[in-house]
């Protein structure tokens, strides 16, 4: 189907007469649908705006369209970001934006995943400190490719640390070490940990 053809089917409704040929009919444009349609393209343009840029270009989206939203993303909340997203809600009208929704949801799905494992190992972490060999030997049961040695100068280093009040840095190595061993992923780098109201900082 051509594009014309595509937006004569959308506006118009069509039936076969008796000798099976087409009948096409002006069809009443539903305004409330309208509405529906134009907020949930604001509301994707808003998610849009709130991507780091290397994400968004992964989208391949039109010069336009891409450079609109990097403009938005900057924008205080006033009349004129309200107008630039109702820009680029219009121009997310002229695209097939199924392939965008697919790319979000899995943004999505990506991150809850990395959070989900970094509570994971921030709670083998946590237990080790507090629980020390109990907590040690269960973990190789479960990991016995963990480095028994590692662990037991790293968990060391950690607890006195936590006893004495100081920084937790061998607590940060404990977790870096521990991501190893679980072998996550999705965490791009070993350097931070995300950061969040259960962190360790509050240690």
């Amino acid at each position: 189907m051509s594009e014309e053809e595509y937006e004569y089917e959308e506006e118009y409704g069509y039936e076969y007469d008796e000798d099976e040929e087409v009948e096409y009919y002006a069809v009443r444009p539903n305004k409330s649908q309208q509405k529906r349609d134009m907020a949930a393209l604001f509301a994707l343009g808003e998610e849009l705006s709130g991507l780091p840029e290397a994400q968004l270009k992964t989208f391949e989206l039109p010069e336009n369209l891409h450079k609109a939203i990097v403009q938005v993303a900057g924008m205080p909340p006033k009349g004129a970001r309200k107008r630039q997203l109702k820009f680029i809600a219009g121009q997310l009208h002229k695209i097939d934006i199924e392939p965008i929704q697919e790319g979000l949801a899995r943004i999505k799905s990506k991150s809850a995943h990395a959070v989900r494992e970094h509570h994971i190992i921030e709670r083998w972490r946590d237990r080790l400190i507090a629980e020390g060999n109990e907590a040690l030997a269960e973990l190789l049961d479960e990991q016995p490719q963990a480095d028994r040695q590692q662990l037991r100068q790293l968990l060391r280093n950690a607890q006195k640390e936590a006893a004495a009040g100081k920084p937790p840095r061998s607590s940060r190595l404990l977790y870096r070490y521990l991501k190893e061993v679980f072998e996550f992923e999705d965490y791009k780098s070993a350097d931070d940990e995300p950061v969040d109201d259960e962190s360790e900082s509050d240690l």
